[in-house]
């Protein structure tokens, strides 16, 4: 069976049209190297990113990120400082997409640098390669002046997973940018401290409806979640169906019992989709007082609704179901 590449015998071969004074033949022979998969062709792609066209320094960029490793990580590094935008963006999607670890320490040193965009792609990457060095970093950026470079900062500490790093993300969610509130709510999820909960639990009453909805489905993966039951319930009235939703799903999770009336009022939503959350949120309290509002929708115009509707009343059919309420 033919390989995929017996257009051409090796790299030395696509090197030499590298060397074209037609940017369109270098630009392919670009492309050539980052589908080659030979690591081979990583050195010959980072002196692409030297060439005079955008266009050949942008597909260089976009060829590395086919690459992982420190050596792909260092490339792409220097792509990110290039002054184009677009070659810069090409990086930092590439940068995102490293898994080896090792390709942390070309990345750590540019959460300093004088680019907020360089910043933000750097702590955007150095979150999935969850290197614990990166969280001194990541918690002196959480003091950057650029919201965005914060989020991400947010992010890379979120995914190191560290109980140590709970106090700064508690103090995240006070920040001046929802964005970052946000970020920092999601983030304390995985923390089984009850001080975390507590936070999530506070940012139910945020003044960002956006902020209150990812509460709203964070406290309901907490370890302590039960703990949010009565401001989960008060959530089902949130002036945003957004919430409400959120806050049924996490109700549902939980097996909140005294959450049924307030779940079942969403059934008369004009949002089917949050129609449809409550029937499957009733359906996983299986509570026999939510029979007759879950066969009520059994004739809902949307069958996403009914389909639920249908399923739930299953659960409450059967054996044991009372014992689960």
């Amino acid at each position: 069976m033919s390989g995929p590449f017996e257009a051409y015998s090796d790299l030395e071969e696509i090197a030499q049209r590298l060397k074209a004074a037609d940017a369109g033949e270098r630009r392919v022979a670009v492309m050539e190297l980052g589908d080659s998969g030979d690591a081979a062709a990583i050195p010959l792609l980072e002196e692409m990113l030297s060439d005079p066209d955008v266009g050949v320094r942008q597909q260089a960029a976009l060829a590395l990120g086919e690459f992982d490793g420190p050596a792909a990580a260092a490339a792409l590094a220097k792509a990110l400082v290039d002054p184009e935008q677009a070659v810069a963006a090409a990086a930092a999607d590439g940068a995102a997409e490293l898994k080896d670890p090792a390709s942390a320490d070309p990345l750590l040193p540019l959460v300093t640098h004088a680019s907020a965009f360089v910043r933000m792609a750097a702590l955007r990457a150095l979150k999935e390669l969850r290197r614990k060095d990166s969280l001194k970093p990541a918690l002196a950026a959480l003091r950057d002046a650029d919201p965005a470079v914060r989020v991400q900062a947010v992010g890379a500490i979120g995914f190191l997973k560290l109980e140590e790093a709970v106090p700064a993300l508690k103090a995240a969610t006070a920040d001046a940018d929802p964005h970052v509130r946000r970020a920092a709510v999601s983030a304390l999820a995985f923390s089984a401290m009850p001080t975390a909960t507590e936070t999530i639990t506070r940012a139910l009453a945020d003044g960002d409806w956006m902020v209150r909805e990812i509460a709203a489905e964070t406290v309901g993966l907490s370890a302590a979640g039960q703990r949010a039951a009565e401001p989960l319930i008060a959530a089902l009235d949130d002036a945003f169906w957004q919430v409400r939703l959120k806050a049924a799903r996490s109700l549902g999770r939980l097996k909140v019992a005294k959450a049924v009336p307030g779940i079942a009022r969403a059934l008369a939503h004009a949002q089917a989709n949050l129609r449809k959350e409550a029937a499957a949120a009733l359906g996983e309290i299986a509570d026999p007082a939510a029979r007759p509002h879950l066969e009520a929708v059994l004739e809902d115009p949307d069958p996403d609704v009914r389909k639920n509707a249908r399923w739930a009343l299953q659960r409450l059919a059967a054996p044991g179901a009372a014992a689960r309420s």
